[in-house]
């Protein structure tokens, strides 16, 4: 049986695009939260002065399909007329998901060097990147990978990292933790952003915490949305929403969640920053 990474794995796929797009009807508010979160512009612009003359390094771990950038454009102002070139790696096993990001990313964002594999075997210089940063995208790292993966972050980070992470309270966290007990009888819960925490400061840091909460919503009229956002909350598209509901486990947690004609799904989620 395929466990949490192996079928994360198998849904960033072309096979998977539909799922994706319902599920991102939703959790695009995820990204928008973090980009009204802070003042981009300044935080690049210094992190740019330092770099001097040539363009910023970023290193995008678990890329996905480039809705961080997308949402730093959107949102919170970032464009060529107020940040320079931005030199932009992209990490992800899935070359799907490294080929949507390039397709999607625009000015200052200019798509560079392409890791096709996962953080823990991330071969790169020390220092190559002035910044590296994980959006959402650590949670079906194996527990016991996750040490070995912070520490090619930090290898790979001249300056400064920052991995945005959903808490153990959080919908993403809490939905997948009753999926696993309900239907897989087991199986790699979804990691925690206290136990990256946690992990940071074993490795000697001091990561410096800002916490953001928010509701991903929907009416309930928009079902077949609503059902692809909890399919790729799980990666399991065999399980239609009214399975969901009819079992006793995971249909008690999504009754908390409907609220008259409404879906709230709760999120309390941790910026985490780290200097090197």
């Amino acid at each position: 049986m395929t466990d949490t990474f192996e079928r994360s794995c198998e849904h960033w796929s072309e096979a998977g695009r539909r799922e994706m797009e319902d599920f991102y009807a939703l959790a695009s508010v995820d990204y928008r939260h973090l980009a009204e979160a802070l003042d981009w512009v300044d935080w690049l612009r210094t992190r740019q002065a330092r770099a001097g003359q040539r363009p910023l390094r970023v290193l995008d771990v678990a890329c996905g399909s480039g809705k961080f950038p997308s949402a730093l454009g959107r949102y919170a102002g970032v464009s060529p007329g107020s940040v320079g070139p931005i030199d932009y790696a992209l990490l992800d096993p899935s070359a799907f998901s490294i080929a949507e990001t390039r397709r999607v990313l625009s000015a200052p964002f200019v798509a560079g060097e392409e890791y096709e594999t996962t953080l823990q075997a991330l071969e790169c210089p020390r220092d190559h990147f002035d910044v590296a940063w994980a959006i959402h995208a650590l949670y079906a790292l194996p527990a016991d990978a996750l040490e070995a993966g912070l520490e090619r972050l930090v290898h790979a980070a001249a300056e400064t990292g920052l991995i945005a992470h959903a808490c153990r309270d959080a919908h993403y966290l809490r939905f997948y933790r009753a999926y696993l007990e309900a239907f897989r009888g087991g199986g790699t819960p979804y990691l925690a952003a206290e136990e990256i925490v946690a992990a940071l400061e074993r490795l000697g840091l001091s990561p410096q915490v800002h916490e953001i909460r928010y509701e991903n919503r929907a009416p309930v009229e928009q079902q077949a949305q609503v059902q692809g956002y909890l399919q790729r909350c799980l990666f399991d598209d065999s399980l239609d929403l009214a399975q969901m509901l009819a079992d006793p486990i995971i249909g008690a947690y999504l009754e908390t969640c409907r609220h008259e004609r409404e879906w709230r799904f709760a999120q309390r989620v941790l910026m985490i920053f780290f200097e090197t």
